[in-house]
């Protein structure tokens, strides 16, 4: 049963095994091993999908951190804050239902971009999900809580 929408998808990324940077989408399939085509695929399925809330760029905006999306490392952008919802919090994206299985840590690489980023992200850089049902998940997607 769903409830009502609670947010949508401002971008999407997927990084290609063949190259460091990921690459803007508008729609991304997903199966139970994470993003066909992104370098994570078929590694940890707790980990596939990284989704970032828009709220992590607005925070280094304040100080006056500037950086791409996809800077975090992001799969998903939303347009709401994910941080506060309990692991195993399910909810759909497109066609897709994922879970959240874990809170993302910082990468040490973050601090390229500014040495403050570690600091001003602790808690706000992302969440993990894993694939519950396969899908597909579209730029504008509307998310909603299972």
């Amino acid at each position: 049963m769903l409830t009502s929408s609670q947010g949508e998808v401002l971008s999407l990324f997927v990084t290609p095994p063949t190259q460091s940077r990921p690459i803007a989408q508008e729609c991304i399939s997903v199966d139970e091993q994470g993003i066909i085509g992104d370098k994570h695929y078929n590694k940890i399925s707790e980990r596939t999908i990284l989704l970032t809330s828009i709220e992590s760029y607005r925070l280094a905006q304040q100080y006056e951190i500037t950086m791409p999306y996809s800077s975090l490392g992001e799969n998903i952008l939303l347009d709401l804050n994910p941080y506060a919802l309990p692991l195993g919090t399910r909810f759909s994206l497109g066609s897709a239902i994922l879970e959240i299985s874990q809170h993302c840590t910082l990468c040490k690489h973050l601090a390229t971009i500014d040495r403050r980023i570690p600091k001003l992200l602790k808690n706000d850089r992302g969440i993990f999900a894993k694939v519950i049902q396969e899908g597909e998940i579209a730029r504008g997607d509307r998310l909603y809580l299972l």
